[in-house]
């Protein structure tokens, strides 16, 4: 029997019972398109860590304030003074840029208008180390830190709970904590950052405006350090930890009372989690692929028994073994083709609701289709041969007297 010939009645066995087949192919549907949607959500929670990253920068340190311990509840240590600031830009070899960061919540107020934001007293050089862009506006400078101006500039997201816009907002005055302050730059979206420190729900203020006329305090939460270009991390954090360790006045072998974090640690961590969750979930919705393919082996032989007679009068015209093989098989593998094609359908559909309705981050990749399609064949070439195999092992003698 020619292939043509094998192709044309594997079709119209599967025409003859297109309800069946269709239950048939369900599974795999299911499968495929679960496993599309699930590497869909997990490659874009990893597009969006990877952009983290690249947002944090490659090359940036947090020094934090230590943390203590008292009646089992951890309570922060304000260990980390403004002098600590001059003495890394002053005492390090392998920094170029420190920020300091004093921050707390607080109130805005435009007309009738209220908004909770996060408060940052930093310095001018806070948006040029993270890499963030102004959509409209400027970033404070030096002179008006030094004059403790009363200026602000505010994260993407504050305009719209103020219900105004960038444009309009720029230049007017809004009350922060009950004090007015001349908001003077808005900043484009930046995304979400690490444990609650989106910027585009901020407000940052001069850092000497933030000390004497908000906080009321010098010490600060933490201190933004960028290592030089070509410069080792490590040697880095061992050059920090020397400065401030002279600085703090600690004695050898008594523990720092602040800690150096490299933030990408985080984000890896992370990164290496969402890799497990998104691999558990193509696993789960592998399962329904193999669980498909079962049901295909069983419609298959079902369908064996059926046409017992027809394989054996096939056979005493000239029907080879193989070609009797060969059309079971390219009937199972036909089921998983068309199933998977319709379940790539249905997970690239699954994919944009999710970010359309959900507001998930989704991303289709072409290799996870391709896998998702091959592995669909795959269930189709093993989970029909022994089907196949039980067909064309059929005495034609005994098939011609099946009832």
């Amino acid at each position: 029997m020619l292939f043509g010939e094998i192709l044309r009645v594997a079709f119209q066995s599967i025409r003859a019972n297109i309800f069946r087949a269709f239950l048939t192919m369900l599974g795999i549907i299911i499968g495929v398109g679960a496993v599309i949607a699930m590497l869909a959500a997990g490659s874009g929670a990893q597009r969006r860590i990877d952009e983290q990253i690249a947002a944090l920068g490659a090359n940036i340190l947090s020094i934090s304030a230590s943390r203590f311990f008292s009646m089992g509840v951890a309570r922060n240590q304000m260990t980390l003074k403004v002098g600590d600031v001059a003495a890394l830009e002053n005492r390090t070899t392998y920094i170029d840029a420190v920020v300091p960061e004093l921050q707390n919540r607080g109130q805005l107020k435009l007309d009738s208008m209220n908004a909770n934001a996060r408060i940052v007293g930093t310095s001018e050089r806070y948006a040029e180390m993270y890499g963030y862009d102004l959509v409209v506006g400027r970033f404070f400078n030096q002179a008006e830190d030094d004059a403790r101006r009363r200026v602000a500039v505010i994260g993407s997201e504050i305009p719209d709970r103020l219900e105004t816009t960038p444009a309009d907002i720029v230049g007017k005055f809004v009350a922060l904590n009950g004090q007015p302050f001349e908001i003077i730059g808005v900043l484009e979206a930046a995304g979400g950052g690490l444990g609650g420190t989106n910027p585009d729900s901020a407000v940052f203020v001069p850092m000497k405006t933030a000390e004497t006329r908000i906080f009321g305090r010098e010490e600060l939460d933490s201190i933004a350090v960028r290592v030089r270009d070509g410069a080792s991390i490590e040697r880095a954090m061992v050059d920090i930890e020397r400065v401030l360790r002279q600085e703090h006045r600690i004695l050898p072998g008594r523990p720092n009372d602040f800690g150096i974090i490299d933030r990408r640690e985080f984000l890896d961590t992370q990164q290496e989690s969402q890799q497990t969750f998104t691999r558990l979930l193509a696993s789960i919705a592998g399962v329904s692929l193999l669980v498909g393919g079962i049901g295909i082996m069983n419609i298959m032989l079902v369908s064996v028994t059926e046409r017992t007679r027809e394989i054996g009068i096939r056979m005493a015209l000239g029907a080879t073994r193989f070609s009797i093989l060969a059309q079971f098989l390219v009937e199972s593998v036909t089921l998983c083709l068309l199933g998977g094609i319709l379940g790539i359908g249905l997970g690239v559909g699954t994919a944009r609701l999710l970010s359309h309705f959900a507001g998930w981050e989704t991303f289709v990749s072409t290799t996870s289709v391709v896998l998702a399609f091959a592995f669909s064949v795959g269930v189709g070439l093993f989970f029909g041969i022994w089907p196949a195999r039980r067909a064309a092992k059929l005495d034609p003698i005994e098939a011609l007297r099946y009832e």
